[in-house]
Order: C-alpha cells, then structure tokens, then sequence
C-alpha cells in the first residue's frame, strides 16, 4: 500500500490519502487523475484494471484502490 500512496501524491500531493474515503466525490482526483492512476497501477503492480472496475466506489480511497489491486492479483 506504500506504493500506492507514491502513485497517489506523485498525481495529486497535499492529500490525506491514509483516511480520505472521498476521492472521487470531491474531485480530488478528475478523470485525467483516474487515467493516469490506472497507468501507474497497471505499471507498478502487474495488473489490467478493466474498465468496468473503473467506477468511484473503487477509486474514493487509498484503500478501496488497494482492495481492487489485491483483488486483480488474485483473480490474476
């Protein structure tokens, strides 16, 4: 997860990432946040987000991201 906290301040620095649960809901990450988050996680942890897992419930936090990423690597 320490990683994803990188990804996440290299994107938007200035953010409370470890107990945000509002991403998405108050814009702190736009759409062109979102594309290059994906990149970055596809990247960084092997995996293929598809773009139906692309919806606010997986990206509002640090955690939910981290839940979908281990949840790809297990479905992997």
């Amino acid at each position: 997860m320490e990683k994803l906290i990188e990804i996440l301040e290299e994107i938007e620095d200035g953010v409370d990432y470890e107990n945000c649960t509002t991403l998405i809901d108050d814009g702190i990450l736009d759409s062109l946040a979102i594309i290059s988050l994906v990149a970055e996680v596809e990247e960084e942890f092997d995996v293929q987000i598809p773009t139906v897992e692309i919806v606010p419930e997986n990206f509002n936090s640090a955690k939910a991201i981290w839940n979908l990423i281990v949840r790809l690597q297990e479905e992997g």
